[in-house]
């Protein structure tokens, strides 16, 4: 019965399984569609962190140069404060040049 069926129907049993087995290797899998998002999403993340990052490395490189090419004194007294926790946080500092 089956071999009888399979036989007046070949092409479209195979035209079926065919087109079966197409759809799911165009949706799923490694190379599918819903891989391909899945990657996008992962690519957008990634490039949103290496936005943060290159910021706060942009924020160091400041931060270094405000101690090394010429030294700012106001920020070095803000590390004082900030490390030491010396003064109050109201607290007003004047400077007297010489």
């Amino acid at each position: 019965m089956f071999i009888k069926i399979f036989n007046h129907k070949r092409f479209t049993l195979l035209s079926v399984f065919l087109f079966i087995y197409v759809t799911t290797n165009l949706l799923d899998g490694e190379r599918g569609l819903i891989s391909y998002f899945e990657k996008q999403k992962t690519i957008n993340e990634l490039n949103l962190e290496k936005g943060v990052i290159e910021n706060r490395l942009t924020n160091i490189e400041r931060k270094n140069n405000l101690l090394t090419n010429s030294i700012d004194l106001d920020f070095l007294e803000t590390l004082y404060r900030e490390k030491f926790m010396i003064g109050k946080s109201n607290e007003k500092v004047f400077y007297e040049k010489k």
